[in-house]
């Protein structure tokens, strides 16, 4: 159950300009974003992202920002939460190739079952912000037919194996010596968070239970 909460207890912000100027100016994160899943969804939400315009859309003005104009089947590049408002309205779309989708997280899935259990494999940048967009997605989306259906069961499946793998893993290495820096890359911010908590915990329960 802390497994669980410690990877799906997240809140999906959108906050004003003057937050992103913070953020972009490298000074600390307000302390409600301390948790290192919130800390790690903040940054994508305001990473800028590229997106083709699907019509001619004149300058939309937005709280304390300004987006386009737009001209149909241009690229542009927009924060992530402005491109989210975008699609939703029907003016952008996301390029196809920095979308997850369900033959992706099957790949993903099989390139770590093929992996030693001392090892994890490297992810996508951002991939757990992504996925849990991704998901929300296909819960938005009706499922009105049933390869629809079948496609967000299946996505969730794999999402869900992927998660139990990389954490059984970590779990693993934490009770092990030290992780080298290589090996620490392929850990997500998140997952590096947990490892170093789980680390710690066992090393200190390790020294009590062996003092006399």
């Amino acid at each position: 159950m802390v497994f669980l909460m410690l990877f799906f207890d997240y809140t999906f912000y959108i906050l004003p300009t003057p937050s992103f100027r913070r953020l972009e100016e490298g000074k600390e994160l307000p302390s409600r974003y301390k948790n290192p899943v919130q800390t790690a969804d903040f940054k994508f939400t305001n990473k800028p992202v590229k997106v083709t315009a699907n019509r001619n859309e004149e300058k939309i003005e937005l709280a304390g920002l300004d987006v386009g104009p737009f001209e149909e089947g241009r690229e542009y590049e927009v924060r992530f939460w402005v491109a989210r408002e975008l699609e939703r309205a029907g003016i952008v779309r996301f390029r196809g190739e920095d979308m997850l989708d369900v033959v992706k997280l099957h790949k993903i899935r099989w390139k770590e079952k093929v992996q030693p259990t001392n090892k994890v494999s490297s992810l996508p940048a951002e991939f757990y912000p992504r996925l849990r967009r991704y998901l929300s997605y296909l819960q938005e989306a009706p499922s009105n037919t049933s390869e629809k259906l079948k496609n967000r069961e299946k996505s969730t499946s794999i999402s869900q194996d992927i998660v139990n793998c990389r954490v059984k893993k970590i779990v693993s290495l934490a009770s092990s010596p030290p992780l080298t820096a290589q090996t620490l890359q392929n850990l997500t911010p998140e997952e590096r968070s947990l490892y170093h908590c789980l680390h710690g915990i066992i090393n200190d329960w390790r020294a009590a239970i062996l003092k006399f």
